[in-house]
């Protein structure tokens, strides 16, 4: 299950590629939207945001028992993990870059999956780049989930930017 949503209003040459930004809400997501915003806006090719989601990751839905050691996924209403990442991303471009829809076309991809295979397959022209944001240092959650960035940067077959966030932003 994926929703797009797309609103593109300008020509483009598919040949000139696309800006593909791993989309969150966190300093790191940010920074790197803001990143792929300029990047899509120098080039003059679409932005394409992409927030995947999938049941069991953190904060992407679903019903769990919590009780064994692992989370049991019960239930989820249909749509709604997927439309939950449309608004996160929506919220995400007002905040990190609201004046982006005056000048670049922005589309918004929500895949159902791991976010670094998902942000790998998008990113899959020629002359694509993909933007992914990271934050330093060790963490529980990067111990557990893996890191979208390292993952993106092993396995991308385009040119991969890795954003840290600015101190304060």
């Amino acid at each position: 299950m994926a929703a797009v949503a797309s609103m593109p209003t300008r020509q483009h040459n598919p040949a000139a590629g696309r800006v593909v930004v791993g989309i969150d809400d966190s300093p790191a997501g940010l920074a790197a939207l803001r990143r792929a915003v300029g990047l899509a806006r120098s080039r003059g090719v679409p932005l394409v945001a992409v927030r995947a989601w999938a049941l069991g990751l953190p904060r992407h839905g679903g019903l769990r028992r919590h009780r064994s050691r692992t989370p049991v996924v019960i239930a989820f209403h249909g749509a709604e993990p997927g439309q939950a990442a449309v608004s996160l991303t929506r919220r995400a471009l007002r905040k990190a870059a609201p004046d982006a829809l005056g000048d670049v076309d922005v589309m918004i991809e929500t895949p159902e999956g791991n976010p670094g295979p998902a942000l790998t397959r998008i990113a899959s022209g020629d002359n694509d780049v993909l933007v992914v944001g990271t934050t330093p240092g060790p963490s529980l959650r990067r111990a557990v989930h893996g890191s979208v960035s390292a993952y993106c940067t092993a396995h991308a077959h385009c040119p991969v930017t890795v954003v840290t966030p600015r101190p304060g932003r």
